[in-house]
């Protein structure tokens, strides 16, 4: 049997032989053996099953008068189950037409892997010769259906009613290059370090009819995260986010996989108010009883199992899916006070060298010149809540503004260096430029360890907000607060407090376990008043409750600072003054 694969004729004109890299680089991926390296990762059948039950996808539509498409068939998890469900539908309607001639248009799906496109073929075949089909029409229909091709560079002819999937887990980097700059000319939505799931939300969306559904599982990260700004844009602007159903932490999938996956119901229609359910129980009765509530006609009543918002999609802002009072305070908070770095505050990470073991040693025994190391915080040097400095330096190949130095004017550094050479000249940031072979990967500003700081690691479970007199220089797993006119001290009190841990919450993506990601992106969401608007009492407050790591304390005199009723002190957990 000859498969259905796509040919350079079946490519847009911009895919051509003018273009041997782009074909070459399919090619590699539609080889690979490693699931992992392709981002596959396989639903579970009732996960499927109430996606396309939340899609519209179900027996009592006229499917076969509809269009589905599956950008990336895989396995068949979505694929088999929608054609058995085609079949009910189309089996209802006891049509007398030739079946080749009624189902031949109504599924279009695309698996970009050749084994496994060869593979689900086959089981595809099968599944219809179960249903009573011919094996010449069986493989007649699978050979409209399938393609054995890329999804972002697959054409189709036409509109799609429903389309469904779990996109691949894909980072850019584990694409050849080629591909990502040919991507990169076709979606507006890769931006940043977007992972691959999001230009196929975006071209699956181009070609979603008007009233149509999409019906994804794949990760929420691009709702809130930088990358995701475009799509953001995209969808606020000219969709419906209709569902939302967060699955972190839900046996959702095969396998276990790090994601953070949510299930996303977008329609082709004006946008509206949309339905939120939380981390429901892999049951097919539970599942399909949530469906009807996320479904049910009129005003959603709100009950335990599900939420429904209005106005979520703002542009490019992250979207903000929480509905809860602290949700309220948050978005008021936002509105009275300007940014963290609107009031003279700068959020900034450690430096990242590329090659830890070389650059970083026992500070008193490195032997390179006094001038060219800087004493390294790490976040094992703040463990406990306070600095206690393990004795760790770092290379600093750079002078006070930030420029490489010159390795002939500071020999002891020249001979530490070339000593090492083999290993530090074969980072990538020394590849791209290879004379500049001895340099971090981030610039070393000297004069920032001399400055007093905030040190705070990109992952904690709890309050871990720690004050850095001006003795060390931050290490990469470390972003860092410092200011012109902001107290330190009050500052620690107030990022140590309910209000701030809520507005991390707000923005972050929470880690497996429940984890937090302080990271400089959300850190930056956090309002302040001016330090001259704070009154002088109150400022004492803030400083004093820091230094003894009073919790309770700061989150009192936090709510002083943003003037919180009692009704709102409440909910932050605190009644007194």
């Amino acid at each position: 049997m000859v498969l259905r694969q796509l040919t350079l004729n079946d490519f847009d004109e911009e895919i051509d032989l003018r273009s041997p890299k782009i074909i070459a680089a399919v090619k590699k991926l539609s080889l690979e053996s490693n699931s992992e390296s392709r981002g596959a990762v396989f639903t579970r059948p009732e996960v499927v099953d109430f996606i396309l039950d939340l899609s519209g996808y179900t027996e009592g539509q006229d499917l076969h008068k509809k269009r589905l498409l599956e950008p990336s068939f895989g396995g068949g998890d979505f694929l088999l189950p929608a054609i058995n469900r085609l079949f009910d539908s189309w089996q209802r309607t006891r049509s007398k037409k030739p079946v080749v001639e009624e189902l031949a248009d109504a599924i279009r799906a695309v698996e970009l892997h050749s084994k496994t496109f060869a593979d689900t073929r086959t089981s595809v075949i099968g599944l219809l010769q179960q249903k009573g089909i011919s094996e010449t029409s069986a493989i007649t229909l699978a050979d409209r259906w399938l393609f054995n091709g890329d999804f972002l560079l697959t054409p189709f002819a036409g509109e799609f009613d429903y389309i469904v999937g779990n996109p691949p887990y894909l980072r850019q980097e584990m694409i050849p290059a080629a591909l990502i700059e040919e991507y990169r000319k076709r979606y507006q939505t890769i931006y940043d370090r977007a992972d691959i799931y999001v230009p196929f939300i975006e071209r699956s969306l181009s070609v979603l009819r008007k009233g149509g559904c999409l019906g994804f599982i794949c990760s929420d990260r691009w709702m809130k995260n930088k990358y995701g700004g475009p799509l953001r844009k995209l969808v606020a602007s000219n969709f419906h986010l209709k569902i939302f159903v967060d699955m972190v932490d839900t046996p959702a999938f095969h396998e276990d996989v790090i994601a953070y996956p949510a299930i996303t119901v977008i329609s082709n229609e004006s946008p509206g108010k949309t339905r939120i359910a939380s981390r429901p129980a892999i049951d097919k009765e539970a599942l399909s009883s949530l469906a009807s509530e996320l479904l049910s006609p009129g005003q959603c009543g709100c009950g335990e199992h599900v939420r429904e918002l209005a106005r979520i999609p703002k542009g490019s802002e992250p979207w903000l899916l929480e509905a809860s009072d602290q949700m309220a305070v948050i978005r008021r908070i936002e509105q009275e006070f300007p940014s963290l770095e609107e009031t003279a505050c700068k959020v900034g990470i450690g430096v990242a060298t590329g090659a830890d073991s070389e650059f970083i040693g026992d500070f008193a025994t490195l032997d390179i010149e006094s001038d060219r190391k800087l004493p390294l915080v790490t976040t094992r040097d703040i463990a406990s809540g306070e600095v206690n400095w393990l004795g760790l330096g770092v290379i600093n190949p750079f002078d006070d503004k930030g420029t490489l130095v010159n390795l002939s004017d500071h020999p002891r550094l020249k001979h530490y260096l070339e000593a090492r050479k083999g290993i530090i000249a074969s980072r990538h940031c020394a590849m791209k430029n290879p004379s500049n072979w001895y340099r971090t990967i981030d610039r070393i500003y000297p004069a920032i360890a001399k400055k007093p700081k905030l040190l705070i690691p990109d992952i904690k479970g709890e309050a871990h907000i720690v004050y850095e007199p001006g003795n060390l220089y931050p290490h990469h797993n470390l972003y860092y607060i410092i200011s012109e006119e902001w107290d330190l001290r009050a500052l620690q009190a107030v990022l140590l407090s309910s209000i701030t841990q809520s507005f991390i919450a707000t923005y972050s993506t929470k880690m497996r376990g429940g984890y937090l990601r302080f990271q400089a992106q959300y850190l930056r969401r956090i309002r302040l008043p001016h330090w001259k608007d704070v009154p002088w009492a109150l400022r004492q407050k803030l400083a004093e409750a820091a230094i003894k790591r009073d919790i309770n304390v700061c989150n009192h005199a936090t709510f002083d600072l943003y003037g919180l009723t009692e009704k709102e002190r409440a909910i932050f957990g605190g009644q007194g003054n």
